[in-house]
């Protein structure tokens, strides 16, 4: 595949940073971190209206920015990923900069093993290749949830868009069918999470090493013995959603680790919308991955 020799942006100053300096728009607006812009300016690979300035100059509303990376000033510019054209992906959303695609359940988000291939982010691979880059990872999702999951197409974004999940704002919201009926409208569930001594697979409330870990959820609907939930988090420990509903009384339909006694196949548990402000322009988007199909033959079972 041939690499990208390097990344070049055009951005236009917001008014909302019309008089600031142009340091104060590359790290604080446009949340780039320090080190990559000491090496644009460095090498003077930052130009406002095509010209070098220092970065403590002010800027105006309406000028222009011109950003020029190279590989070197990354610690590890084109990660290595196997591609793997067996399967495809559904893209859900794509831009330049990123994408988002709906991830099927019981495939992982990445390989666990050297030269494991059959995961997402291979399949995502083969498909950048024709574009001479590699996916980013941003965030993952457990191999049995499905829906929307978010990669970078450079590495320049990457920092951005790790800062956004950092900083919440960046939204993900699931949808989930639990056991059982009467739970409020809406709650918060905030129980620590950590190991579970027993299996080294699981997670506990109160395990060893537990760290602080909250849920928020709305009802959506019941039906039979069952309830739909719309859950939001506010951290993101491993298997999360799958253990504060398992503590509640309520494990998730199918759920092969915390509730595998209920006859069902398959983890009731998708992605189902990612809000996200985008690097640099700051436009708000919301993308949603359809419900799957084994969500709408659960409820029709049901009815």
């Amino acid at each position: 595949m041939n690499r990208k020799p390097y990344w070049a942006f055009k951005e236009t100053v917001p008014p909302v940073m019309n008089g600031q300096a142009l340091k104060t728009l590359l790290n604080n607006y446009w949340q780039l971190p320090k080190h990559l812009v000491y090496s644009i300016r460095h090498a003077e690979r930052v130009l406002v209206n095509g010209k070098y300035l220092p970065v403590n100059f002010p800027v105006k509303a309406g000028d222009q920015i011109q950003l020029t990376f190279t590989p070197a000033d990354f610690a590890n510019p084109f990660p290595h990923v196997q591609p793997d054209s067996a399967a495809s992906v559904e893209i859900v959303c794509e831009d330049t900069n990123l994408l988002v695609i709906n991830k099927r359940r019981g495939d992982k988000t990445h390989p666990n093993q050297p030269g494991e291939i059959g995961a997402t982010i291979n399949h995502l691979a083969a498909y950048l290749q024709t574009e001479g880059t590699v996916p980013y990872m941003i965030h993952r999702l457990d191999q049995q949830t499905s829906g929307a999951i978010l990669f970078a197409k450079n590495p320049v974004v990457v920092p951005i868009l790790v800062a956004n999940i950092r900083e919440k704002t960046i939204k993900r919201t699931y949808l989930a069918w639990v056991e059982g009926t009467g739970l409020p409208s809406k709650g918060t569930i905030d129980l620590p999470i950590g190991r579970d001594p027993d299996d080294k697979r699981k997670r506990k409330v109160g395990g060893p090493g537990s760290a602080r870990a909250i849920t928020h959820y709305h009802l959506i609907k019941q039906s039979g013995d069952y309830s739909m939930v719309q859950i939001q988090l506010e951290t993101g420990r491993t298997h999360q959603i799958r253990v504060h509903f398992e503590a509640l009384g309520h494990p998730l339909v199918g759920d092969p680790l915390y509730n595998a006694n209920d006859g069902c196949t398959g983890l009731m548990l998708h992605s189902w919308q990612v809000e996200l402000p985008l690097p640099f322009t700051k436009e708000l988007k919301t993308i949603v991955a359809p419900i799957p199909q084994d969500f709408i033959d659960f409820e029709t079972h049901l009815a």
